[in-house]
C-alpha cells in the first residue's frame, strides 16, 4: 500500500464549468467563502472551517475549467505550508459523455514528520471521499 499518495475521482452529471466553480469555493474546508473568484498561481489564503480550523493555502497552477493544484499543511492547522509539513493537492476536470469526471490525489505524505504521517493519511484518505460526494450532490442537486 502506497501511503504517500490518494487518488479519488467521481462522475458529476454536469460541465466541467459548473464543477469548477463550485471546487473553486473550496467547498471542502472553506464553508463556501470564496464565490466568485479565480484562484491564480502564487496567491496565498487562509480556508476557514468551524469544525476543522484554519488552512493556510498556496496555489500552485490553475487552469479555469481544467487543473488545479495548491499545497496545504492539512495535519497542522494553522501553519503555513512549507516542504516539511505539506501535502500537494492537484484536481483534474476531464469532459465526458455524461459530465465531468473530478479526480483529486494527493501526495507528499512520505515528507510529513513520521509522528503525523499515518493519521493525515488516514484522514485524508476518508476525507476525499466523503467530499467528492459533497461536491457532486451540490452541483447535481
Amino acid at each position: 500500500m502506497n501511503l504517500d499518495r490518494i487518488e479519488r475521482d467521481i462522475l458529476v452529471h454536469a460541465p466541467a464549468e459548473r464543477v469548477w466553480a463550485k471546487l473553486v469555493e473550496f467547498f471542502w474546508v472553506d464553508d463556501g467563502g470564496r464565490r466568485g473568484t479565480e484562484p491564480r498561481a502564487g496567491e496565498r489564503f487562509v480556508a476557514s472551517s468551524r469544525e476543522w480550523g484554519e488552512f493556510p493555502i498556496t496555489i500552485e497552477k490553475s487552469e479555469p475549467h481544467r487543473y488545479l493544484a495548491y499545497r496545504w499543511a492539512s495535519a497542522f492547522a494553522g501553519e503555513e505550508p512549507d516542504e516539511g509539513n505539506s501535502t500537494l493537492v492537484e484536481f483534474t476536470l476531464a469532459d465526458e459523455a455524461d459530465g465531468t469526471r473530478l479526480k483529486v490525489v494527493e501526495t507528499g505524505f512520505a515528507s510529513l514528520p513520521e509522528e503525523h504521517r499515518s493519521r493525515a493519511f488516514e484522514d485524508n484518505s476518508g476525507g476525499w471521499t466523503s467530499q467528492l460526494d459533497v461536491l457532486r450532490k451540490s452541483v447535481e442537486g
